[in-house]
């Protein structure tokens, strides 16, 4: 059974930080395309940042800068660390695990930036 399990949103103030972790199981980890998305009320999900088996990152303009993804393949873990977070960060953030054809979605956990 393949599992993706977020951990680390939260309540946190402007200007913080927060982050966020996926454990992957139950799928070959290494060859996946590893991402997180968000989606706020009223809006699509979007991409936030995606991490390729090699290495290699892209980000939405909107975190360029602030967001860090980062893998580890020993811990078949994904990360998200959130710097200098803005209410417009506020949303639910799910990791997708994407490989060919095969996509795999946490639940999503919830991450409010607000004073």
């Amino acid at each position: 059974q393949v599992q993706l399990v977020e951990s680390g949103g939260g309540l946190v103030q402007p200007g913080g930080s927060l982050r966020l972790s996926c454990a992957v199981s139950g799928i070959s980890f290494l060859p996946y395309a590893m991402g997180w998305y968000r989606q706020a009320p009223g809006k699509q999900r979007e991409l936030v940042a995606a991490i390729f088996s090699g290495g290699a990152t892209n980000y939405a303009d909107s975190v360029k800068g602030r967001f860090t993804i980062s893998r580890d393949n020993v811990k078949n873990t994904v990360y998200l660390q959130m710097n200098s977070l803005k209410p417009e960060d506020t949303a639910v953030y799910y990791c997708n695990a994407g490989l060919d054809l095969r996509e795999f979605w946490g639940q999503g956990t919830q991450v409010t930036v607000s004073s």
